[in-house]
């Protein structure tokens, strides 16, 4: 099914799930980077996204603009997210402070060519430690393959704006990759 947002949204109104699973696979990639973005390379991540299709999937009766499901995904992204951050009774334990775990097998720098794993971890700790806005531009273009335009929707921002933060980003990398290739 290649249809619009608009055309899976009004199908997932009249009652067709299966035009919601559509939009789960369209933006899942995307909303996991922002949920990446946001929580770091250690935190909940795949629990993020799925609280974050749920909550999109029980609030879609409200969306008044279908053509930007991706923007209001987005912003449903980040609130759900910052909830999770806010919650001062979480008593989630991380497999990391236990020893290896599960987070290692998603950690794409976990996955990576033995003899470069290091340098590559090191770029993505250094990715990771961006402000957020650059943070989430390198992600979702680098690491979810999106394009600007795919961006601009996502983001709510012009194409101008994502080249600006993509640009601002490489710089303070640049900056910051000496320093951790020396580490």
């Amino acid at each position: 099914m290649d249809a619009s947002d608009a055309a899976l949204v009004g199908a997932v109104g009249d009652g067709r799930r299966e035009a919601y699973e559509v939009l789960i696979r369209r933006y899942a990639g995307a909303i996991a980077a922002v949920c990446r973005s946001k929580l770091g390379p250690r935190g909940p991540v795949d629990d993020m996204v799925q609280e974050t299709f749920l909550r999109g999937y029980r609030a879609i009766a409200t969306l008044t603009e279908p053509e930007k499901f991706g923007s209001w995904l987005h912003s449903i992204a980040v609130r759900t997210c910052l909830d999770w951050i806010k919650d001062k009774d979480r008593t989630e334990v991380s497999f990391d402070a236990i020893g290896a775990g599960p987070d290692a097998l998603r950690d794409p720098a976990q996955r990576l060519d033995p003899d470069d794993g290091e340098r590559q971890a090191r770029v993505l700790s250094e990715v990771h430690a961006l402000p957020e806005i650059y943070r989430e531009a390198i992600l979702l273009f680098y690491y979810q393959k999106q394009s600007y335009l795919e961006m601009s929707r996502m983001l709510g921002i012009s194409e101008a704006a994502v080249n600006a933060r993509l640009t601002k980003a490489r710089a303070m990398l640049r900056e910051r990759l000496p320093r951790a290739v020396e580490r």
